[in-house]
């Protein structure tokens, strides 16, 4: 099992800037890949994006390309999510997870252990 803790979220005008991070612990060498996950009051659980450990291959969401950035620091076994010109709309609990598989895309179902999540709320 990989223990993850998520950090850096916060409150912040639209337009501002934000860096989240999430730690990985435990029995890190079994994932392959890294999530980024958002959810919204009443709403679903989102994918926001993901990166890959080895080769720093990173996907994102149509919603947050080219606004949001996701890297790595693999001798720290913790992953970064730059979020750059926030908007009200991106309000939601960011939790990260962790896949054994190449898989980055919005099936939860493919990542085997979560994070409890940190809050980003985006005042306009």
């Amino acid at each position: 099992q990989v223990q993850l803790v998520e950090s850096g979220g916060g409150l912040v005008q639209a337009g501002g800037s934000l860096r989240l991070s999430c730690a990985a612990s435990g029995r890190t060498f079994s994932s392959v890949v890294m999530g980024w996950f958002r959810q919204a009051p009443g709403k679903e659980r989102e994918f926001v994006g993901g990166i890959v450990w080895n080769s720093g291959y990173a996907y994102y969401a149509d919603s947050v390309k080219g606004r949001f950035t996701i890297s790595r620091d693999n001798a720290k076994n913790t992953i970064y999510l730059q979020m750059n010109s926030l908007k009200p709309e991106d309000t939601a609990l960011y939790y990260c997870a962790a896949g054994n598989a190449y898989y980055i895309g919005s099936d939860t179902k493919r990542f085997g252990s979560w994070g409890q999540g940190t809050q980003v709320t985006v005042s306009s």
